[in-house]
């Protein structure tokens, strides 16, 4: 099945929750919507499974217009970020509960159920109650269920955000494998930007209700075409400063001055927003034809494998994100730096502008 959509709105009142939404979902493909809180992502998914009615616009599936269609007549399954499953049932009566709603023969049922099951790895597990499950296995039951319909769109609305570190990472990286097993349209909304690069398949960042762009995970996230999608693409945030091209020289919005290389070598004189991301900037001794930015320690946040060192710099704040164990004192002078190479140039409209990107992400 192919699901597109056409210019779809839909408005509550006074609020518009998703404004001119287009995009066109292939059979058997991985798309994740990426997005913060309230961007629109599950007001999307639920326009897709037919739970609700769009304002404007239009969904096709398979080339039929289904737009007013309720889920009820739809080949929709569902995944919430809160795992639900029927308490009293063992988790094989759990997954086989849609597909004896449906009236399938029992052999049918056994079958399904155990593929499922194997798929997921939950074969030593079917005799349990979900209450005798961890919270992995509890969300393993529901996209089991979510699975064995078989269903042509498969919508996951933050199916891990409940589960522990270990578990999310646990089930990431199985997820992938599960979805290629299957040729289902498989939707998966997420806020995290790392959940989306493991996952890969396509992305769309949404930002108030908008996709602001949609193809490739990897191209998204290497050449954003705003600012703003470069913002919902990084975490931790985007660092960005404002910077004056004029010949070979430019001007920083934190007071410094630099020379117009990397990415600045191919664009006009004039303002830019300059963004990077916090990987990108350097605590270490500069080198090279790096831009320095001299800058003030306010906080050290130390995760084991990386520390995150907020900085100040110039009326701006920046966050570094550097590997190992960086115990900086508030108050401590450094001097950060970033390859001109590393940066992103937005032009005063927010578009990315053209340049040397190679290297940017």
């Amino acid at each position: 099945m192919s699901l597109v959509l056409e210019q779809v709105s839909k408005i509550v009142g006074a609020e518009t929750h998703l404004r001119d939404v287009s995009l066109t979902l292939e059979r058997g493909s991985l798309n994740v919507l990426l997005g913060a809180t309230l961007a629109g992502k599950t007001t999307l998914m639920r326009l897709m499974a037919g739970l609700d009615v769009p304002s404007s616009g239009r969904v096709i599936a398979d080339g039929r217009d289904v737009t007013g269609l309720p889920v009820r007549r739809r080949n929709v399954a569902m995944v919430y970020q809160q795992f639900i499953n029927y308490p009293s049932l063992s988790v094989y009566e759990n997954i086989a509960s849609p597909l004896r709603v449906a009236g399938l023969p029992r052999a049918e049922i056994e079958s399904r159920v155990r593929e499922a099951a194997a798929l997921l790895r939950l074969e030593p597990y079917l005799d349990r109650k979900p209450l005798q499950l961890s919270g992995g296995q509890q969300q393993r039951t529901a996209i089991a269920r979510a699975l064995v319909k078989r269903a042509n769109l498969v919508l996951l609305d933050e199916p891990l955000a409940n589960l522990d570190y270990k578990l999310r990472e646990e089930l990431r990286e199985e997820l992938p494998r599960i979805f290629a097993a299957s040729g289902a349209v498989f939707v998966y909304a997420t806020t995290e930007p790392s959940e989306a690069l493991l996952l890969g398949g396509n992305t769309a960042t949404l930002h108030q209700g908008r996709v602001t762009q949609f193809g490739p995970t990897p191209e998204v996230y290497r050449r954003p075409r705003d600012v703003v999608t470069a913002q919902v693409f990084s975490d931790p945030p985007l660092n960005t400063l404002r910077a004056v091209k004029q010949g070979g020289a430019l001007a920083l919005g934190t007071g410094g001055e630099a020379r117009a290389l990397g990415a600045f070598a191919g664009v006009p004189d004039g303002s830019y927003l300059v963004g990077f991301r916090a990987h990108h900037l350097e605590l270490d001794p500069p080198s090279g034809e790096a831009i320095v930015l001299p800058s003030t320690v306010t906080v050290s946040e130390i995760t084991g494998s990386e520390s995150y060192v907020h900085l100040a710099c110039g009326g701006h704040a920046f966050v570094a994100l550097v590997p190992g164990v960086r115990r900086l004192e508030p108050g401590t002078t450094v001097d950060a730096s970033i390859d001109p190479r590393r940066l992103f140039l937005f032009d005063e409209s927010g578009a990315l502008a053209s340049g040397d990107l190679a290297q940017a992400a």
